[in-house]
This record gives structure tokens, C-alpha cells and sequence, in this order.
């Protein structure tokens, strides 16, 4: 603590560097590069009426190893800027999603 003219203590101006916002979500769209989309929903009682209300959001999420499938529930970080939508980043893979993929299959001639 720094003293001051008063002699009152004033604390410091230290740097902490905050920590980055994560959320949990579900991976609704891998159709990008490198980039999915997952929906956030967030449950909050009305302030008056006292019903809990569900509310959902979805971001932009770089995933540099195309690892998440839809329907996986994951975990995404903020970050910097990487393009115009996404500012946020995937940590981890909380959940697996039990559904497999629908793989085109092109029709059989006769």
C-alpha cells in the first residue's frame, strides 16, 4: 500500500490480468473450416413473474482440429478477435455426441 498526502493507505495499481469467460454449449453447425457454431442457453427466473426463461445465443468458435460434431457438448473460451464473428475459441469436449453423422450416399442406378 502506497501512503498518500493524507497519510490515508491507497492500494496499488497493480496489473492483474483477468481471467477469460468460458461457457458451455452445444455444437449445433461444423459445416466451416476451422469454425464451429455452438448455442448457449441460459436459464433466469423473470424478475417479476418468477418463471424460469431460457434464453439462447450462439457463437463463433475456432476449432483448429475440426475435432467437435453436432450435437457435441463443449466448452469454448474467450479470445481475441480471429475474424469477424469469432471471438471465442474451443477448450475442450465435454461430452460426445451418441449420434453418428449422416454420411451422403449417392442413389443406386438400375
Amino acid at each position: 500500500m502506497a501512503e498518500t498526502a493524507t497519510g490515508k493507505a491507497t492500494p496499488q495499481a497493480e496489473h492483474v490480468q483477468g481471467r477469460r469467460k468460458e461457457v458451455v454449449g452445444e455444437v449445433v453447425a461444423n459445416r466451416m473450416q476451422k469454425t464451429i457454431v455452438v448455442k448457449v442457453t441460459r436459464k433466469k427466473a423473470h424478475p417479476f413473474y418468477g418463471r424460469v426463461v431460457a434464453r439462447n445465443k450462439k457463437f463463433y468458435a475456432h476449432d483448429e482440429k475440426n475435432e467437435a460434431h453436432v450435437g457435441d457438448v463443449v466448452r469454448i473460451e474467450e479470445t481475441r478477435p480471429l475474424s469477424k464473428l469469432k471471438r471465442w475459441k474451443l477448450k475442450d469436449i465435454v461430452r460426445k455426441t451418441a449420434l453418428v453423422p449422416e454420411i451422403a450416399l449417392e442413389p443406386e442406378s438400375k
